[in-house]
């Protein structure tokens, strides 16, 4: 009997925590009801027909002839199969499916992750594999960083996986304890701002960051080997090392244990409505990221410095990777409309580049439907 069904895979903001999952911190995502829609049919022999309706391209592969593909998308899906069929030698059978998103690509919104947890999740069901979530985060992580090359945490899949409406993710990276957060914002809401620009660094960047961050644990534990990871290194101990480590490698190190603190603080300001607190947090996030971390651009430096002129806005910061994508941004609903006018404007004139902006909630993460059967 043939099945069908119905795959959404969402995106993720994160509120805080940048660039600590790989240094085993904690973070707070949530996902959202931007999603990616992918639509699987069972089909007899052994070949698969994948369509993306969104990118307007198809390509077929053979199961028993599974290889990486010179198209970076396709990547995506074969790590996928390529995970399950080679590696973990299970049983797959061939499908069809269409893709489509309504999820920006390069916004910093984890469209990739979404991608590969839902081609995942769905070839799960599809042949009823009874992956469990965690099994399913630990291949997409396989697939990111060994078929595409992308040396991440774990932030983007759990919280796709994982996400619940309405509910934040209060996530420690390096042994994936985690708690649900209610996520009441009253009268305000999330507005991304893509920034429409996308660097060169930002892969080649994001690897260098994790070396670096690495190079610190390694000098600081020669002296105190008891750290498993950067983020339990207290300050007073990192600056016990100022003159050892470069200035960069410190100030790398210096953020991530910094932005560690502030995501738990964000947690406690938000559990207790504290949101003009938590609002401050999101400044200092993004100045840290600028200034210790050096992953932020003049583009998305303008999108947050424009913001201060407003009260209306109480936090704004660069979210994601870096070197473009978007800023995430906590204002008054009533405000959202006429600050989109104005920010667009200001930035066009500063950049000659058109933004996209758009608001968020907090929705379920994977959710999966069977059509039917025939």
């Amino acid at each position: 009997m043939r099945k069908k069904i119905l795959v959404e895979a969402s995106g993720r903001i994160n509120l805080i925590g940048e660039h600590v999952d790989y240094n085993g911190g904690s973070v707070l995502p949530a996902s959202i009801d931007k999603k990616i829609i992918i639509e699987f049919h069972s089909v007899s022999g052994e070949e698969c027909n994948i369509k993306s309706k969104t990118l307007d391209k198809r390509f077929k592969i053979n199961l028993n002839k599974i290889s990486k593909s010179k198209i970076q998308w396709q990547n995506y899906i074969i790590g996928v199969l390529y995970n399950l069929i080679t590696l973990k030698k299970l049983k797959i059978e061939a499908f069809n499916c269409k893709i489509e998103s309504n999820l920006p690509i390069g916004a910093g919104i984890s469209s990739s992750s979404a991608l590969i947890c839902g081609i995942a999740s769905g070839i799960n069901q599809l042949n009823n594999l009874k992956l469990t979530n965690d099994e399913i985060i630990d291949i997409v992580s396989d697939v990111e960083h060994n078929f595409i090359g992308l040396m991440g945490g774990i932030m983007d899949q759990f919280t796709i996986v994982n996400g619940k409406k309405n509910k934040l993710i209060l996530l420690n990276c390096q042994n994936r304890s985690f708690k649900y957060i209610n996520s009441d914002f009253n009268n305000y809401k999330f507005l991304l701002i893509n920034t429409n620009v996308e660097h060169n660094l930002a892969n080649s960047a994001y690897n260098d960051r994790v070396k670096e961050c690495s190079e610190a644990l390694i000098i600081i534990n020669k002296k105190y080997k008891k750290y498993n990871c950067l983020v339990e290194v207290e300050e007073n101990i990192l600056n016990e090392f100022k003159s050892v480590l470069t200035k960069k490698v410190y100030n790398r190190a210096l953020f991530v244990i910094q932005e560690n603190k502030r995501t738990h603080d964000s947690a406690n300001k938000i559990s207790k409505s504290k949101l003009t607190e938590f609002g401050e947090l999101m400044y200092e996030s993004h100045y840290g990221l600028k200034n210790l971390y050096e992953v932020s651009c003049k583009e998305l430096d303008f999108l947050v410095e424009f913001t201060s002129n407003y009260k209306e806005i109480i936090g704004s910061r660069m979210m994601g990777g870096g070197f473009g994508g978007c800023t995430i941004n906590l204002i008054e609903e009533k405000f959202v409309n006429d600050f989109v006018d104005l920010i667009s404007k200001a930035y066009l004139d500063k950049f000659g580049i058109k933004l996209n902006a758009f608001t968020v909630n907090i929705d379920n993460g994977i959710t999966i439907k069977n059509i039917n059967e025939f």
